[in-house]
């Protein structure tokens, strides 16, 4: 009985969201600010990950992502999930800034950095945390992204893969090498390694 209750409400929910697409690509601005609250924390997290912890960044990428979405939106065709198109999207957002050329340094605002806020604690980045942000910093560019879509996000492997624009079987394969060296890294702290 629960999982029909569950199964009915995802299948509301999801007619819902049709209806304010619907809406949305005939210009209705409330309706596209409802998409934006329901897909904004995974494109937050998403941006995230990719921009190392870094939120101001991330806000600033999400925002970037949600005004393209609104701008294209009657290009969205429906062949994936919106979900996984404005994935796409905060992903070509990330790498297009990657490849921006930065400002030196010097010229950055030491206030910015979110070490500076009040109630930052550096302990919270200790242990675990600390090892397994290490660890992905250790794998490939490309393995790194494929782990934090498929684990961090929960896409589906075909969802990934067509977000970061791989073949499925590469996007399988870049997985499999990541776990294996993430599994060697991060080892120590699995209870079990160690009898």
């Amino acid at each position: 009985m629960v999982h029909d209750e569950k199964e009915f409400a995802k299948a509301q929910a999801e007619a819902q969201a049709a209806a304010w697409l619907a809406r949305a690509r005939q210009g209705d601005r409330h309706a596209f600010a409802r998409l934006v609250r329901a897909h904004q924390s995974r494109v937050r997290l998403q941006l995230r990950r990719l921009a190392q912890g870094d939120t101001a960044l991330a806000d600033d990428l999400a925002q970037e992502t949600f005004v393209q979405a609104w701008l294209h939106l009657n290009e969205f065709r429906g062949d994936a999930r919106l979900a996984t198109w404005l994935h796409r999207i905060a992903m070509t957002r990330f790498l297009q800034h990657v490849r921006r050329p930065q400002l030196p340094m010097e010229w950055r605002d030491p206030e910015a950095d979110d070490a500076n806020e009040p109630g930052h604690d550096p302990r919270a980045t200790e242990g675990l945390g600390r090892d397994i942000e290490r660890a992905l910093q250790s794998l490939s560019e490309i393995q790194r992204l494929a782990v934090v879509h498929c684990f961090h996000l929960d896409l589906s492997h075909a969802e990934a893969a067509q977000v970061l624009g791989l073949p499925l079987g590469t996007l399988k394969s870049h997985l499999d090498r990541a776990r294996g060296r993430l599994r060697g890294l991060l080892g120590a702290w699995n209870p079990e390694s160690a009898t």
